[in-house]
């Protein structure tokens, strides 16, 4: 009897082993072929500078994301790539372009100011000098103080934002503390209910008292307001205006700094006046947003029609090049494409890369693909089951030190396999947590395994998201190569596996059985 169970017991470990090992054992040769290619022959950084320094900022519906467009489509062609398209995803509204930009102080001396026309607002029409003022407005009642007073006149708002000296480095890399506890699942206690309702009402009374604000601005007759956010040091931080307001007032942010001094001045009664000149084009002949995509077809008769993906959005911010975010991302993607098809390793599975627009207003473009591509009147389609995963780069030019499970525990034991060939790159950490903000979400959103990548921040949030100062100099060569490389041993371990990439069970298991 015991010898029964010993040998059953055998049979079964034996069973699990070679499906395990069958699913996730490296393949060292081409391991070898992707690591010499994208090592040796790299073109990330070239991919790079071409997207920040050649073709610049890139604003959804700008001029220069459809620059963008152009190139990255005629560049996936040249390597190689099939059924390149640069795809229609649904209507964006309109695009906005900076065509001019200036701003300066011109009393109580000249100083010329660091800043950008706020996103979507409109230009000056022409140079405007004025008198600067200083308007507290923490309630509706306190507009009345202003009435009558700020006609032609450039209005700051009580945004200061404190900018001190930096004593520790805007750049940092993950330490193996961070990264251990970063293994630990995280478990959430309830309550928190009337916090959280307290914190939306707020949010919503800072919201209307906004629309006042600038309602009662515009019936003022203001000529520009300026406003800061958060950064230091020259660096200043963008955000997003109204794409939908139609009669917006000219708008500019501005270093915390200069946008201080001024508050400063403007508050111990020396008068402040402003010169300004700022250019603006809205862009409504096209208000479509597009994705751009390209592939490299499956060799497998039986599993070319299933598909890996890979991406990150092209999409950027304007106040500088869009260098961390994304065309790091961006870059690399292209860079895993270019050394798969180069270095000739075996795909089973076709793989397709996916550059998005309209990640930085709510991933319009990766949700409104997996809905045209993936689902049916709500449901899955075949296209649906015959998708394996997709792996997503968006967090800055920092080097990969492993990856997010997204909750998916069925995929640890591949993954965690999968990386040990990568721990000398110091990247080894699993985590099950779940990571958002990025188009990795509109794939899990539909219950397809969709994944992101654990980077070091670099300078990421400090420095160059969505700043002036998001620049090619903000790029990291080493972590770029290392990162393609480790990408692309990922895809193509996915693409050759017997089996999809397990998917979390829940989301649509119920509607495939009713189907």
């Amino acid at each position: 009897m015991r010898t029964t169970k010993v040998l059953f017991a055998c049979m079964l470990l034996c069973t699990f082993s070679a499906f395990g090992f069958q699913n996730t054992q490296i393949n060292y040769d081409a391991l070898y072929k992707i690591k010499d290619e994208g090592l040796n022959n790299s073109q990330v950084m070239d991919i790079a500078w071409n997207l920040t320094d050649r073709i610049g900022p890139r604003l959804t519906g700008s001029e220069g994301l459809k620059n963008a467009y152009d190139w990255t489509s005629s560049q996936l062609k040249e390597w190689g790539m099939t059924n390149v398209k640069v795809d229609p995803w649904g209507e964006f509204g309109q695009g906005w372009d900076i065509e001019k930009n200036y701003l300066a102080m011109t009393a109580p001396y000249y100083q010329g100011m660091i800043g950008a026309p706020k996103a979507w607002t409109p230009g000056t029409n022409g140079l405007i000098s004025a008198d600067a003022v200083y308007v507290e407005i923490n309630t509706e009642a306190d507009m009345s103080k202003y009435k009558g007073q700020l006609k032609g006149k450039v209005v700051l708002m009580p945004t200061t934002v404190e900018a001190t000296n930096q004593y520790e480095a805007d750049a940092a890399r993950l330490t193996v503390e961070e990264l251990d506890a970063m293994t630990e699942e995280t478990i959430r206690g309830g309550g928190g209910g009337n916090f959280s309702a307290s914190r939306i009402a707020e949010f919503r009374r800072a919201a209307q008292l906004r629309n006042a604000a600038s309602q009662f601005f515009k019936d003022e007759g203001v000529a520009m307001i300026l406003s800061t956010r958060r950064g230091g040091q020259g660096t200043f931080f963008t955000s997003n205006g109204s794409r939908n307001e139609k009669d917006a007032l000219p708008e500019m942010e501005i270093a915390p700094e200069h946008y201080n001094r001024m508050v400063r001045l403007l508050t111990k009664g020396e008068p402040v006046k402003i010169e300004a000149d700022t250019k603006t084009v809205f862009r409504d002949s096209d208000l479509k947003g597009y994705n751009v995509f390209g592939e490299i077809a499956g060799s497998d008769p039986k599993l070319k029609d299933e598909v890996v993906m890979l991406g990150a959005h092209l999409d950027s911010w304007f106040a500088g090049t869009g260098a961390t975010d994304n065309a790091a991302g961006s870059a690399v993607m292209m860079e895993v494409m270019r050394i798969l098809k180069e270095s000739g390793v075996p795909l089973k599975r076709t793989v397709r890369i996916g550059l998005w627009s309209g990640e930085e207003q709510g991933l319009y473009g990766s949700r409104n693909y997996v809905q045209n591509e993936f689902m049916k009147d709500g449901l899955p389609n075949k296209k649906h089951e015959q998708f394996s995963a997709y792996y997503n780069m968006d967090n800055g030019t920092g080097a990969i030190r492993g990856i997010y499970l997204q909750g998916n525990e069925a995929v640890r034991p591949l993954f965690t396999e999968w990386f040990k060939v990568f721990e000398g790159m110091g990247a080894n950490t699993i985590t099950i947590r779940n990571t958002g903000g990025t188009d990795h979400q509109a794939f899990d959103g539909i219950g397809l395994p969709g994944f992101q990548f654990i980077q070091d921040p670099i300078s990421y949030s400090t420095r160059t998201h969505h700043s002036n100062m998001d620049l090619y100099e903000s790029l990291e060569a080493a972590d770029l190569k290392k990162n393609a490389v480790i990408i692309a041993t990922l895809v193509m371990q996915t693409a050759n596996m017997d089996e999809k990439l397990p998917r979390k069970p829940k989301v649509f298991e119920n509607l495939n059985r009713s189907r």
